[in-house]
């Protein structure tokens, strides 16, 4: 290709990825949804986006690496503090037990659909076993189901992404050979491999160790760092071994998120952002290497081959992986229907299906439009059903705000109490055990110190918070802590505004969603409260004491709508108010 073609076809490739995204956002449905057919039409209509054309033979180690990063990014949102008890044994049997399964399911299914030869119905079996937080993230965070389930597929997607990867390199040499290798010797390549990935696992943990505990790295370089540290060891496992980079990729990212010696910086909004724009360029790249060609005599047998793995394999495996344990008859049946094909699945198939084409393997050629159209037909099938699905199994969380208010001053827990009794569940946490004491004698839920530990520290979301509210004394505290948590709840993180005559470090100089106007600080919220001002709550249509301060806006459906500097929200019908009344308690201050 001439040097204007290659400028041309990556910059279609970047745009086209990045656009696709962009659109699904808009339309509130999966990237994938998007982006496999437009890489598709791409594909199809512009020679120029071919990236076997664009890369050659560096196409396939690309993506191998590119999925590392991926893989390394998921794992640092594992905590390994949440996986124990039932859940821990679902997912440790949804790796094992699932796997095998649907391998074995897989291949017949493909056998006797796709009409290909045994060799190539057990190498698209194999490939088709993984699914991926790529896919399986952004679906629960629309559905939206309960933490447990949550953490569950999440675990599961993590961390049978590399399981299927190094299964599919496997079966790939044992299919190659041809003959010969008995089941102990499949085995016994299965263990080596995740040897080797998780020795590089460790190495490169130990590596990230070093470099921040000893060289103490700030956040750029310590982000690159991380990226070089990943790339670099799953490129060198991956020579040793075929695609053990997977699982040192994940170990390494395990070993960052959880490990207390590591001292990674708090903030990776690099990584997210280069983990999104790989993952559609990926897409975009390696579904504009299916042809409409290759599709004509598979696209139906694929379908059915899909459907079946949808209505049969994944409910028998959700169904033998949860027997035995607590989860209800509604959290089964979700599992049982989530189950999405990702970017490993089609990058196996993009690497292994030309090899074994070359090698005269008969069926190969279909591998990678089959696997095209069960990832489309999966991702569009599940995107579309899992919301209804979840609802219809009563595994949704509630839609109302589930609002966290940290600081325990006695007006902080009053408002928690005004929050509660608008109908909202409301999480507090305090530093303090006097104040501690307090939040628990108002009966209200009282947040764990791990939890605002695990997301300062870049390693999980607040789980089933909708939005953060800073409320404590320390004006420094609650903007670096509200500038750390930004990006960890369904809505955004807030805080009260330092007073003008604040001599803090940072809070009078970082802007940020500030609570209640500049005027209503913390020592004006103090003193009103301390000369008998209340936190109450009332219908919106109820007469407003006189000389009160509206803080929030409770709607029917259970919306929290702060009050903002610059921003009041209005009213409406069916509304409850929180506000700050003088004189509310009678005249009884209380410090």
């Amino acid at each position: 290709m001439t040097t204007d073609q290659v400028l041309i076809g990556v910059g279609l490739i970047l745009l086209l990825a990045v656009g696709s995204q962009i659109l699904a956002g808009r339309l509130r449905v999966p990237a994938l949804i998007v982006l496999l057919p437009v890489g598709f039409a791409a594909g199809a209509l512009i020679d120029d986006v071919n990236p076997e054309q664009l890369l050659g033979a560096a196409f396939s180690p690309l993506v191998s690496l590119a999925v590392a990063v991926i893989l390394y990014d998921s794992g640092l949102g594992l905590d390994l503090a949440l996986l124990k008890g039932h859940t821990r044994r679902v997912v440790v049997r949804l790796i094992w037990i699932g796997v095998l399964i649907t391998w074995l399911l897989g291949t017949l299914l493909a056998a006797a659909l796709l009409g290909m030869s045994q060799r190539a119905a057990v190498m698209i079996g194999a490939i088709l076993v993984v699914s991926g937080p790529t896919v399986v993230g952004p679906l629960l965070s629309f559905v939206r189901p309960k933490d447990r389930l949550q953490r569950i597929l999440i675990w599961e997607g993590s961390l049978i992404d590399p399981v299927g990867g190094i299964l599919g390199a496997l079966v790939f040499h044992a299919v190659v050979a041809s003959t010969g290798h008995h089941f102990g010797t499949v085995v016994g390549g299965f263990l080596a491999s995740v040897g080797v990935g998780a020795a590089g696992g460790v190495v490169g943990a130990a590596l990230l160790w070093a470099l921040f505990r000893v060289l103490r790295l700030g956040e750029v370089l310590g982000t690159t760092a991380q990226l070089a540290a990943v790339i670099g060891v799953a490129a060198f496992c991956d020579v040793l071994r075929g695609d053990t980079g997977l699982i040192a990729a994940v170990v390494m990212g395990l070993a960052v998120a959880n490990l207390p010696g590591i001292d990674v910086p708090a903030r990776r909004p690099f990584f997210e952002t280069l983990a999104s724009l790989i993952l559609g360029l990926l897409f975009i790249s390696i579904s504009a290497t299916v042809t409409p060609h290759s599709l004509r005599h598979v696209w139906l047998p694929a379908l059915g081959l899909a459907v079946l793995l949808v209505l049969v394999v994944r409910p028998l495996v959700a169904a033998v992986s949860t027997l035995g344990t607590d989860l209800t008859r509604g959290e089964r049946g979700f599992i049982g229907w989530m189950a999405p094909r990702g970017i490993v699945a089609a990058a196996t198939a993009s690497t292994f299906s030309a090899a074994l084409v070359a090698k005269g393997i008969g069926g190969a050629s279909e591998i990678l439009p089959a696997t095209f159209v069960v990832i489309v037909t999966t991702v569009t099938l599940y995107g579309l059903t899992a919301s209804l699905a979840a609802r219809r199994l009563g595994v949704v969380r509630p839609s109302r705000s589930r609002p966290l208010l940290v600081g325990g001053d006695p007006w902080v827990v009053d408002l928690g109490v005004a929050l509660r009794s608008a109908g909202l569940e409301v999480l507090m946490w305090s530093g303090e055990e006097e104040q501690r004491e307090r939040i628990r004698q108002a009966g209200i839920e009282l947040a764990p110190g791990e939890l605002l530990a695990a997301a300062t520290g870049g390693a999980a979301e607040l789980e089933g918070i909708t939005a953060v509210y800073f409320l404590t004394a320390e004006d420094d505290f609650n903007a670096l802590a509200a500038v750390i948590l930004r990006g960890t709840v369904e809505e955004t993180v807030h805080r009260l505004n330092a007073p003008p005559e604040s001599h803090g470090v940072v809070a009078p100089f970082i802007g940020g969603e500030i609570l209640f106007g500049a005027d209503l600080t913390w020592p004006a919220l103090a003193r009103k409260y301390a000369d008998g001002a209340a936190v109450l709550a009332q219908p919106a249509g109820d007469s407003l004491p006189p000389d009160c301060d509206l803080l929030f806006l409770v709607r029917p459906d259970g919306r929290l709508d702060p009050v903002m500097e610059g921003s009041t929200p209005l009213p409406g019908p069916g509304d409850t108010v929180v506000l700050l009344a003088p004189g509310g308690r009678g005249g009884r201050p209380e410090v």
